[in-house]
């Protein structure tokens, strides 16, 4: 499977601005992948106050993306502010060239910023199957939760994903983290951070990357923007895991609801 990271820095609150930035970065890329990887919250920066603005569900944001994915001729996901019924949500799109548009709210919300006051947390993960691959989205803080990422009968993925704004500061933690999911779970990870810095000041230093299953970067960005296509063999994923089959000595739990 052929992945492209799309490690951005991004306009503060200008979601025109950005889809704009994003045709540009993404029109080299039809027919030549299967699925793109923008960053979270890609139309505004991770903005507390975004929830103002925040989209609908059929809003423009969403049929932009569905737009690229018929015209890339490839899936594509990144996190953005929704709005419906339930309140605001930090939601990863996952848009097909069919047309169709899955989304995972965001579990995790990030109480340091005051995620929590502002959006409503996802309930339950996604996975979707594409091109022979089965891909498990999650966003940013999420990475930090091995229990709601890990592997199990109900979700059991190949390809990890993980859409961020994270901060320099804990960049150290970023890395370590991408590749701790990896091997726990037995899984290709893919993390797509932003660059540059936010309406708040808030540097954010990239390492965008692609890990094995063995904690092996496949490939592992800079700071600066950048569009980058690796391939990912699955077939290689599968037969690791059944030389190694780790999973199957692994605990047996269920998540309680809130």
């Amino acid at each position: 499977m052929r992945i492209s990271l799309v490690q951005a820095d991004l306009a503060w609150g200008d979601p025109a601005a950005n889809r704009g930035h994003f045709d540009g970065q993404l029109a080299p890329l039809a027919g030549a992948t299967d699925l793109v990887v923008l960053p979270e919250t890609f139309t505004t920066g991770f903005d507390m106050a975004g929830g103002a603005g925040a989209e609908a569900m059929d809003g423009a944001t969403t049929r932009w993306i569905a737009a690229a994915a018929r015209r890339l001729d490839a899936a594509v996901t990144g996190s953005v502010f929704i709005r419906d019924a339930a309140g605001v949500h930090n939601r990863a799109l996952w848009a097909t060239p069919d047309g169709r548009i899955a989304h995972y709210d965001k579990r995790h919300l990030f109480r340091m910023a005051g995620e929590h006051e502002h959006f409503a947390a996802g309930t339950a993960p996604l996975l979707v199957e594409w091109r022979g691959a089965r891909i498990c989205p999650l966003v940013c803080y999420d990475l930090r939760f091995p229990v709601w990422s890990r592997r199990r009968a109900a979700l059991d993925y190949d390809i990890l994903l993980y859409v961020a704004n994270w901060p320099a500061p804990r960049h150290d933690a970023w890395r370590q983290l991408l590749r701790a999911r990896a091997i726990e779970n037995q899984a290709c990870v893919v993390g797509v951070n932003r660059t540059g810095a936010d309406g708040n000041g808030i540097a954010y230093s990239g390492g965008s990357a692609v890990i094995d299953p063995l904690g092996q970067p496949v490939l592992e960005l800079g700071a600066r923007p950048a569009t980058v296509t690796v391939s990912v063999d699955l077939d290689a994923l599968r037969r690791f895991r059944e030389r190694f089959p780790a999973a199957l000595d692994a605990d047996r739990f269920e998540l309680a609801p809130d």
